[in-house]
């Protein structure tokens, strides 16, 4: 297996745990403007090693989902930002075009030092 994306997450925004109640999880890298931030679950910048796609495994620290769908936008914004929606439904087509789609019910909680990675 090789690991495409991985970063940790450093501090997660005051609003970030009510997206998780939508079934998303909303990623931004440390220098976020403050408005986003709040929304957010802040990570250090990473680097992307391949192409996001369908079939690929993320991992939220222990737990371990497949990824269903990739939208147009998804992997520019990762590179670039550190920005990504993940969206908890098994949809297998993107939704909104900076959405990755997982399989799998989505994580309770997630602290500060949980390492995110996408994996092929």
């Amino acid at each position: 297996m090789t690991v495409i994306y991985q970063t940790t997450i450093t501090r997660i925004g005051q609003s970030a745990a009510e997206a998780l109640g939508d079934q998303m999880l909303i990623t931004f890298r440390e220098g976020a403007p403050a408005d986003i931030e709040e929304f957010c679950y802040i990570h250090r910048p990473g680097s992307l090693n391949g192409p996001l796609q369908s079939g690929m495994h993320f991992e939220i620290g222990e737990l371990r989902y497949r990824v269903t769908a990739v939208g147009s936008v998804a992997e520019q914004n990762l590179r670039e930002l550190g920005h990504i929606t993940l969206c908890f439904d098994g949809r297998n087509e993107a939704k909104f075009p900076g959405t990755v789609h997982l399989a799998g019910s989505t994580p309770d909680d997630i602290a500060p030092g949980t390492i995110l990675q996408f994996i092929d």
